[in-house]
């Protein structure tokens, strides 16, 4: 049964009855055993707006009965989208083979400082079976790919704080050459890093213009961030060069195993 719940007093309390209420339906009308459910988006990585809506996300396990049908069931289940509440989840089949692919924003789920509803013992085996799998090539190349992608278009200041979180979590990875397990809130980045207290004083000063203010704008980022920025972009190019590994079968009876085991603790 769920027992973990860390939600800060920050968050709308009508909102957050809302998404406990939405995550119990999903429950009752899948048939489903909601094992992790978090934010994502902007309020878990540490840097809000006045106006940022809710980004709960959810992993979930069937009755194992559901794993052996004909007709497999979706392995997404999606609540109403609006305005407010962006509410949606992953199987836990779903997940476990995007963790064997690299993929890092399973790790980021399972990383979240705010969490709604979560058994403990189920994230910690999540985590653990992720350090097995993972791939710091890949996780590399997500967050590298992800602030290239922020920096076209238009620059704004409220795409400078994705490209920021982005290029702090490359340098974790620097400064953590066995680490596979980056945090996903941005001031935890910044506290295990090594970077310069300049950096740091500029992110927290961007942070809190970013927490009461609806909209940045497009203005220049400090010069000490679009440097710091720049140079960490720049010294993790290294990763597009990175071979994948070569060990997938390993990690896919890893993956089987693991899957197995979870779905026979649960039902």
């Amino acid at each position: 049964m769920p027992d973990l719940r860390t939600v800060p007093s920050s968050l709308d309390s009508s909102v957050v009855a809302e998404i406990d209420a939405r995550l119990a339906r999903v429950e009752t009308e899948h048939g489903v055993a909601v094992s992790w459910a978090i934010e994502s988006g902007s309020r878990a990585w540490g840097f809000p707006s006045p106006d940022s809506d809710y980004d709960c996300r959810f992993l979930f396990v069937r009755p194992r009965h559901r794993y052996l049908a004909l007709w497999p069931d979706r392995d997404v289940i999606e609540t109403p989208l609006d305005a407010v509440f962006d509410v949606n989840g992953w199987d836990l089949a779903k997940t476990v083979r995007l963790l064997v692919r690299g993929n890092a924003v399973a790790i980021e789920w399972l990383r979240s400082p705010i969490v709604y509803r979560g058994d403990e013992g189920f994230r910690d085996r999540m985590l653990g079976f992720a350090g097995e799998v993972m791939q710091r090539g890949a996780i590399g190349r997500h967050y590298l790919h992800v602030a290239r992608q922020q920096q076209t278009g238009s620059r704004t200041l409220k795409r400078f704080c994705y490209v920021l979180r982005c290029a702090t979590t490359l340098r974790w990875l620097d400064d953590h050459p066995d680490g596979v397990l980056p945090p996903m809130d941005l001031p935890t980045l910044l506290d295990e890093t090594t970077v310069s207290a300049e950096v740091r004083d500029a992110s927290a000063a961007l942070i809190a213009a970013k927490a009461v203010t609806r909209e940045l704008g497009t203005g220049a980022p400090p010069t000490v961030l679009q440097r710091y920025v720049d140079e960490e972009l720049e010294r993790s190019a290294s990763f597009d060069q990175l071979d994948a590994a070569a060990d997938v079968a390993d990690r896919r009876a890893c993956a089987e195993a693991f899957f197995r085991a979870e779905v026979e603790r649960v039902h």
